[in-house]
């Protein structure tokens, strides 16, 4: 897939307020020092589509792109970590969740985890939830520059190999990326790509 436009569309913090085109829509989620902001302006290929902050917690509205006049990318704010209150915490939770639940026209997420750690209870809760609630997700492992290359499938199958060891049966589709090297760049598009034929298709039975 080729990014030939990549517009923002919407900030909030209402599910109600969000777009209502019956298109397909991809949300990119993870802990707040993951990366998320550089990973989605890698894959679309611009500087500051989304914006990036040394720190953490940048992200605190659930904002809309629509890539291709196509499809909408979703930037979700992060999770764990930040410099916020608990009040806002709680609003963030409340949110995110209600976005999972409510969004129809949601087709998958992509929880992003930093391939250097080990499996965080943080984030294997959030993916057992998505899991419970029968939402769709991938597993993006981002800063893999930061590791050897003999380490990046080492780290990546010891996180995929304790998924499997404690609740699920399979571990979920994955990508290996480097917002600076646009390493996985293409695998996730084409990906996002093959659903959104998938899902075109069937509308259109």
């Amino acid at each position: 897939m080729k990014i030939k436009s990549a517009d923002f569309v919407v900030s909030n913090t209402n599910v109600a307020q969000c777009p209502s085109e019956p298109i397909p829509e991809y949300a990119f989620i993870g802990r707040s020092n993951v990366g998320k902001s550089s990973l989605i302006n890698m894959l679309t290929e611009r500087k500051s589509l989304a914006k990036t902050s040394g720190r953490p917690g940048k992200t605190q509205l659930i904002n809309h792109f629509k890539i291709n006049n196509n499809w909408f990318l979703v930037d979700l704010p992060g999770y764990g970590y930040a410099r916020v209150s608990k009040k806002d915490k709680k609003t963030f939770q409340k949110y995110i969740t209600d976005y999972f639940l409510e969004r129809k026209q949601l087709l998958s997420a992509f929880v992003l985890v930093d391939i250097r750690h080990e499996p965080q209870p943080i984030d294997l809760k959030f993916m057992q939830w998505l899991g419970e609630k029968s939402i769709p997700f991938s597993i993006i492992f981002t800063k893999a520059d930061k590791l050897k290359p003999n380490a990046i499938q080492r780290e990546a199958a010891a996180y995929l190999t304790a998924m499997t060891e404690d609740v699920w049966e399979e571990a979920p589709p994955h990508f290996i990326t480097s917002s600076t090297h646009a390493l996985g760049r293409e695998e996730i598009l084409e990906y996002i790509d093959g659903i959104n034929k998938a899902y075109h298709q069937e509308q259109n039975r």
